[in-house]
């Protein structure tokens, strides 16, 4: 398979990991029109907390003023992925691959469902039943009941074949954040994370190996073409 490096930037604004990120993104894009093998990465981080709004989002689904997101901490951006609008926050693993699709021989809806198995794959571990929930991507627990919460967002940009944003998957989160926004867009589903549905903190790092572990074994499965 396509060599693929795992770069861990640790606790990073949003503002300063998306400049990272679309710098990787750019650079791979570049590389690629000139017919060159750039540099595909996985980009794993924490955010302090920060709400952002996909493209395809409305941003009345933030529920309260700016004075009060500097209340509590938080800062709001506009963002260019997929998707509307979410949390990021400590405690929160965040995940943005930088990928060459076409050299992988994938097509965007198989990349999805790769996020989506690998985080299936690594809540499994933790004893917890990951699916997916029909019109709407990510990773949901007692999807189709009427208790269907989100444990991890997904949402991307791709150009050419290539990528960048991802994933969000909630370790230890402080899920009250969510009560000052429609997580992307729902307004009758709730959200979790592995601390809400185990009763006890996981270790970040655990998460993380995991989750590595979990994407390369996804990523180096067989697919079936949808380009």
């Amino acid at each position: 398979m396509e060599t693929i490096e795992v770069v861990d930037w640790g606790l990073i604004e949003y503002g300063a990991a998306y400049q990272r990120q679309r710098e990787a993104f750019d650079a791979l894009t570049e590389a690629k029109r000139r017919g060159q093998a750039g540099r595909q990465m996985l980009l794993l981080c924490e955010h302090p907390h920060v709400y952002t709004l996909g493209k395809s989002g409305t941003a009345e689904n933030l529920l309260v003023s700016e004075a009060f997101l500097q209340s509590i901490g938080a800062t709001y951006f506009n963002t260019d992925r997929g998707g509307d609008i979410t949390y990021h926050g400590y405690g929160q693993l965040v995940g943005y691959p930088i990928l060459d699709l076409e050299r992988l021989g994938m097509g965007l809806k198989t990349y999805i469902n790769v996020l989506e198995e690998s985080v299936i794959r690594t809540v499994a571990d933790f004893g917890l039943r990951g699916e997916r929930l029909d019109g709407a991507t990510g990773v949901w627990l007692e999807a189709g009941s009427a208790q269907a919460r989100k444990i991890c967002a997904i949402g991307v940009k791709a150009s050419r074949f290539v990528t960048m944003h991802g994933f969000a998957l909630n370790v230890n989160t402080d899920l009250n954040y969510f009560s000052h926004i429609n997580p992307c867009g729902f307004t009758d589903k709730g959200v979790t994370s592995l601390r809400q549905e185990l009763g006890r903190a996981v270790e970040m790092e655990e998460v993380k190996r995991l989750y590595i572990k979990h994407f390369f074994e996804c990523m180096e499965e067989p697919h079936k073409s949808d380009f």
